[in-house]
């Protein structure tokens, strides 16, 4: 009797689609990664000054997972490490307790690699098939992952280098993996500093010439991070143990810093040159993080010139921590808290260049 009755077909609901300004969900998974990517680097600092970075001579992705779980072998992987020259060159009074913890750190290492990988591929996946990540997001995020896929092969390709006639990684493999480490590290933050509202700011004045050299400096961050790795991979910091003079002089002798031939191994392979250059590239970034604070300050204020504040501040502190590595010749903790603070410098230098790229001007005065 009521089929005449028609009442209206519910309508579905409206979803807006996925936008920059409210993928907050995206913005806190991508600073968990670089947390996790922050604790990668610092365990594998402790791997490298332990000198515990080819205790493990096989590569194996998915059983290396598991670490010998008895004690024939345990004995089965110290008769691998027995063969390469670290053992036979460095650590020939070894036992089997102290290669356990050796082990303990190289595996530390490269299991929280495996939990990186798990943690970004997994999530990024539900985000996408979900509709959650924004199109202009999209491509950076698998470039992400690119660079993770390729800093696992990367890591094997310097521990390689280790195996055979040298008794440690190259130091060129070294600062690539590192470089890489931190590229991945800057990526996360710089994608995760433009999602969620209120990330913008206002700069009334000299926004674009702020930005330029907010962004040198991330540049120069991130070049000083590849030095700081020569300079850790050649030992450089347990020569020249003085500052601000390296043996009596401010520069040294030319015949000193290019001694090698071809003049340009003198890059890679030259200790005197490799802690030159590390030294002056920090001289370089304190000048201009001060010089960008005082610009900021004069010609912004607000958020730009307390994030320039804060960028100088980092810098700072690391110029004062590395001279004290220096000077105290590389102890452990001095060395860890360096490498440690150089991935805060990045990450300090990565926001506060994401922030006055995307900020806006009330007019066009810059």
């Amino acid at each position: 009797m009521t089929d005449w009755i028609q009442f209206p077909a519910p309508t579905p609901a409206i979803v807006a689609p996925p936008s920059e300004e409210s993928a907050t969900d995206v913005r806190l998974w991508l600073l968990v990664i670089a947390a996790l990517v922050f604790a990668m680097v610092v365990v594998g600092g402790a791997t490298r000054l332990t000198e515990s970075g080819l205790s493990i001579t096989e590569w194996k992705p998915i059983t290396g997972v598991l670490p010998p779980l008895s004690e024939a072998q345990w004995t089965a992987a110290f008769e691998d490490y027995k063969k390469i020259p670290q053992y036979r060159e460095m650590f020939p009074n070894m036992d089997l307790a102290q290669f356990k913890t050796i082990f303990a750190w190289e595996w530390s290492h490269r299991l929280l690699g495996r939990i990186i990988g798990f943690a970004f591929a997994i999530p990024l996946a539900w985000f996408w098939l979900r509709g959650r990540l924004p199109k202009s997001v999209k491509p950076k995020l698998i470039g992400i992952l690119a660079l993770g896929a390729l800093q696992g092969g990367v890591g094997w390709w310097m521990v390689s280098s280790g195996l055979v006639n040298r008794v440690e990684v190259a130091q060129e493999r070294l600062a690539i993996h590192l470089l890489l480490a931190a590229l991945i590290f800057s990526a996360c933050l710089w994608v995760a500093g433009g999602l969620g509202y209120g990330t913008r700011i206002i700069v009334a004045s000299g926004r674009r010439r702020l930005s330029f050299f907010a962004m040198l400096l991330l540049g120069l961050v991130l070049v000083q991070i590849g030095a700081g790795a020569l300079v850790a991979g050649l030992r450089a910091g347990y020569a020249y143990n003085t500052w601000p003079l390296m043996d009596d002089s401010f520069v040294p002798p030319a015949d000193e810093l290019l001694r090698l031939s071809p003049w340009w191994s003198n890059l890679v392979d030259n200790v005197a040159l490799v802690q030159f250059d590390h030294r002056m590239i920090a001289y370089v970034i304190f000048a201009l993080s001060l010089f960008h604070l005082v610009d900021a300050a004069g010609t912004a204020g607000g958020r730009a010139a307390r994030g320039a504040g804060l960028l100088f501040g980092h810098v700072s502190a690391q110029v004062v921590l590395g001279i004290t590595t220096l000077l105290l010749v590389v102890p452990l903790w001095a060395g860890l808290a360096h490498q440690a603070l150089a991935m805060g410098v990045l990450a300090v230098a990565t926001l506060h260049a994401r922030r006055l790229r995307d900020a806006e001007t009330p007019a066009d005065d810059d």
